[in-house]
């Protein structure tokens, strides 16, 4: 059987060339919009929290970045803590809060459907994250429509 020569791996080393850059870092031109849209569960996988550090990301590129909650991503944008609010009952609870108030200190707009935030998950517009706006549901595709006529960027979150 061969035998492993190789020394184990110890913190702090690099397993991968993380400084190398194979494409250019984009910026925004003056004006152009992003927008990203979440229709998936808070703590139901990656893609919240990835899409949260994407739209900051895209804010700081310099894009009018808004966020859209609608469906079951209205959970992402809802105040949480255990056992009192923005009380953290384990390390990573408060991820999306945390995320979400960064963006909108950052400049970011973040909009929750009021239709799933009400008759989808039974939250009143006082369970939101202050800073988020609660919209009318005909507003959800008003908006996505609205940043496409801008010729915005739009990536779509889309589980379950």
């Amino acid at each position: 059987m061969p035998k492993v020569t190789q020394p184990a791996n110890m913190k702090g080393d690099f397993l991968v060339d993380y400084e190398e850059k194979v494409f250019e870092d984009v910026k925004a031109a003056p004006g152009e919009k992003a927008l990203v849209t979440f229709h998936t569960v808070a703590f139901e996988g990656s893609i919240g929290i990835v899409n949260l550090l994407q739209a900051t990301r895209l804010q700081r590129k310099g894009f009018k970045t808004s966020i859209l909650l609608y469906g079951p991503g209205v959970t992402l944008g809802v105040q949480r803590g255990f056992p009192r609010l923005g009380e953290e009952a384990f390390p990573g609870h408060l991820n999306f809060n945390g995320q979400i108030m960064k963006f909108l200190e950052e400049g970011g707009s973040v909009y929750a459907c009021r239709f799933a935030l009400q008759a989808l998950y039974g939250h009143g517009e006082g369970a939101l994250i202050p800073g988020v706006t609660p919209i009318n549901p005909l507003d959800v595709l008003d908006l996505i429509l609205l940043h496409r006529k801008n010729n915005a960027f739009i990536l779509n979150t889309w589980t379950l």
